[in-house]
């Protein structure tokens, strides 16, 4: 045995003596998980899982400008929709036609921004139809 493969086996032999005194010691009984599956085990390999895990837990989530842009302009119109007032409707409709009319002058970085800002009249008029109206 050369001294290469010698110190690979005593390097083995040293693990392996420490995982032996860590279970004798009851290191490994209280972990995180104990007696269960490992979560994900049936998917399929993403190298990327430790990245999506962390952001998980984190609630973490990104997406490019245009992208999250198109997001936040999703969710004024339905909340101008729900809008208790026509006068918070007009508020929040005009806050996002700025965002929008700022990105069409500057386009983000990423896919095309595929916005146009918000017709109020059209905005009020869906509010209307759901039964939301006054002032």
């Amino acid at each position: 045995m050369s001294e290469r493969e010698r110190s690979v086996a005593d390097f083995e032999s040293w693990a392996d003596r420490q995982i032996r005194e860590a279970e004798r010691r009851g290191d490994f009984r209280n972990l995180p998980g104990f007696g269960k599956p490992l979560p994900g085990i049936d998917r399929p390999y993403d190298e990327d899982w430790w990245i999506k895990a962390k952001m998980h837990r984190e609630n973490i989530s990104f997406l490019p400008p245009a992208l999250a842009l198109r997001k936040e302009a999703e969710d004024a119109f339905a909340a101008a929709v729900a809008a208790g007032t026509e006068r918070e409707a007009r508020r929040i409709v005009g806050e996002i036609n700025d965002k929008i009319a700022a990105a069409l002058r500057r386009p983000p970085p990423g896919p095309a921004l595929n916005l146009a800002p918000f017709d109020i009249d059209a905005v009020l008029a869906a509010r209307r139809d759901q039964g939301r109206g006054g002032s």
